[in-house]
């Protein structure tokens, strides 16, 4: 253990809640939460989103990464900080911001499975799915970690790409990137797989449809398109009736995946349902007569002021997506995110962390 870590537990406790917990030597804030079942906001859990950031307002703390590049300059000033970059050095007293106690609350488990299918869907995303060993709960929008038994890779997180039944789901399906040099992803891409033993730890992260009568925005970009399905199949089985927008960021038509289950969600859906696919590397050329460009040029014309907006995907997308949006009149607590991040994208100190995601 580095020598700046406390030699000693220290007490964490959430001014939001009135929760106590303990952090262990050398432990970080967000570790130390889900460790004892405390309900944290999180996402990617290596520094990289910042939907972990709370308000220190008591103690001190040890911060693994450097946040500036994802806090802004009032958040520093303000004494926030990434709790899962973050070590107490102290007993410490902390602020989360924009609390929402709806979020979900299922037990973190580990569960065994086998590999039992993997489907092409473009040339560099493949679906995943996992067959358990007992069945596993959790929100749509959620993510879980994988990992290959007896491999030596690390485990990575993917996001759920269906819905969730009553009482868990014992059959789960998963979207993964083929991340260039990445240590699992590859593995998982290939038919070889099949029958393989897994372990899924989960559910993770705070990626959920907070319950309103007002439009929902999202846009997708990537394997990004996995949450976004299980969010919006769960609000077919539910019947929900709120206008959608959804916006489907690709390079190319052959980058296009997912395309007949998106027309049966936009038939099954009980109100009003535009998706809108946008092209940024499409051939001049070619057949395609849809939208081209950033899939940020299509946010105007296409959203309201009081929407619920949900984005995913790689996180210049979404860091992109919040700026255009709040151009609309669109306020920052509207706005729910899970950028995917992969080993390439994380500094060397966060990348050598365990929990290192999307890879």
């Amino acid at each position: 253990m580095l020598s700046f870590f406390s030699k000693k537990a220290r007490q964490v406790t959430l001014a939001s809640t009135h929760q106590s917990f303990t952090a262990e030597a050398g432990e970080t804030i967000l570790q130390a939460a889900l460790r004892e079942g405390i309900r944290f906001p999180h996402s990617c859990r290596v520094g990289g989103c910042a939907a972990c950031k709370c308000q220190l307002q008591q103690g001190k703390v040890k911060e693994l990464t450097e946040s500036a590049y994802v806090l802004s300059a009032d958040d520093l000033d303000n004494r926030y900080i990434l709790a899962c970059q973050s070590v107490p050095k102290t007993d410490l007293l902390l602020n989360i911001p924009d609390w929402d106690d709806r979020s979900p609350d299922h037990p973190l488990q580990t569960v065994s499975g086998v590999i039992s299918a993997v489907r092409a869907l473009t040339h560099d995303i493949s679906a995943l799915t996992i067959t358990l060993d007992k069945a596993l709960t959790f929100t749509p929008g959620q993510y879980a970690q994988l990992s290959l038994t007896g491999i030596n890779a690390p485990a990575r997180s993917y996001s759920f790409a269906g819905t969730c039944a009553a009482g868990g789901s014992k059959e789960l399906e998963f979207f993964i990137r083929h991340i260039p040099g990445g240590a699992l992803s590859p593995l998982l891409q290939d038919s070889a797989c099949i029958g393989s033993a897994v372990q899924v730890e989960g559910p993770l992260g705070d990626f959920w449809l907070r319950p309103d009568d007002t439009p929902i925005f999202a846009i997708a970009g990537g394997s990004g398109l996995a949450p976004l399905l299980s969010i919006l199949r769960q609000g077919v089985a539910e019947q929900s009736r709120r206008p959608v927008t959804l916006l489907f960021g690709a390079r190319t038509q052959q980058d296009l995946y997912c395309q007949d289950e998106i027309q049966q969600l936009v038939d099954d859906w009980a109100g009003p349902f535009e998706f809108v696919p946008v092209l940024s590397s499409e051939a001049k050329d070619s057949d395609w007569d849809g939208l081209r460009g950033w899939v940020t040029q299509a946010i105007e014309g296409r959203i309201a002021a009081d929407s619920q907006v949900y984005l995913c995907g790689p996180a210049p997308m979404i860091d992109a997506a919040m700026s255009e949006c709040q151009k609309f009149g669109v306020r920052p607590n509207r706005m729910f995110f899970d950028k995917f991040l992969d080993s390439r994208d994380l500094s060397g100190a966060a990348a050598a962390l365990p929990d290192a995601a999307n890879a």
